[in-house]
């Protein structure tokens, strides 16, 4: 079985794969040792490990090298958070992502949010049909690559605001980048359990779930049908929280 098949294969839903998401090479390690199953980098936690802010402004030579030491540093199968593709265009999409698969990776997310400019997150979206050209140009382009397709429609909207129509339309993506031949469908923002069972039962694809601090537990989260929780940016933070404790505990010794 190749590491492709076997990222695909553990997307289970009501058993989900948990992805402590990791930001370089040593903490990839570190992830394997403590038993993870799988690997998956965190574009937030990659961009700050490396003194850039998200959004792209991270240059693509140095986030494709990053992801080359981390495929290096693990046996296991590695997925890079590759938030827009470094491109609007599909073709040039594709060949961004092809130049991923080279690193040793095995999957991506892609996002469907606009990048407006570098280090300016966008708050609008690529358009069901732009997304899901870009989508059917990787997937014809890098055969065998795990397309982890991400809308941010809970990510953009507050979520007092998450309710049934946005679920209908995060749906309706959903079945559309499904038919691009995306292999998964990522929902981040969204923590609502019956929502997220909604999309779970509509979508054709393994649902991955964010994990965030005050969201509900993994327990709650995987009974909706989950297939995939990630943790994002958080435990990067975690670590650097722990550093700055550190640091400051070292410090009121002198």
């Amino acid at each position: 079985m190749t590491k492709f098949e076997t990222f695909a294969s553990l997307h289970v839903p009501g058993e989900p794969l948990i992805l402590s998401n990791i930001w370089d090479a040593g903490s990839a390690r570190v992830a394997e040792q403590a038993g993870a199953k799988a690997i998956a980098t965190g574009s937030a936690a990659v961009a700050a490990a490396h003194g850039y802010s998200d959004a792209e402004e991270m240059p693509l030579d140095l986030v494709l090298a990053n992801a080359a030491r981390v495929a290096r540093a693990t046996s296991l199968p590695v997925s890079i958070d590759f938030e827009g593709g470094y491109s609007t265009d599909p073709q040039q999409t594709a060949t961004n992502v092809s130049a991923l698969a080279d690193t040793g990776a095995i999957g991506c997310n892609i996002e469907d949010q606009i990048i407006a400019t570098h280090g300016t997150q966008g708050r609008t979206m690529h358009s069901i049909g732009d997304q899901a050209a870009r989508i059917a140009a990787i997937t014809a382009f890098v055969p065998d690559f795990f397309v982890n397709a991400r809308t941010d429609i809970f990510l953009i909207a507050k979520p007092g605001t998450h309710d049934d129509a946005m679920a209908d339309a995060a749906i309706e993506r959903g079945k559309a980048y499904a038919d691009a031949g995306a292999h998964g469908f990522f929902v981040p923002g969204l923590a609502d359990l019956r929502l997220l069972e909604r999309i779970c039962d509509a979508v054709p694809l393994p649902v991955n779930f964010m994990a965030f601090p005050g969201a509900p537990d993994a327990k709650a989260v995987a009974a909706t049908g989950i297939a995939r929780i990630s943790h994002g940016p958080f435990p990067h933070r975690l670590a650097l929280k722990a550093f700055e404790d550190a640091v400051r505990a070292n410090s009121c010794v002198l």
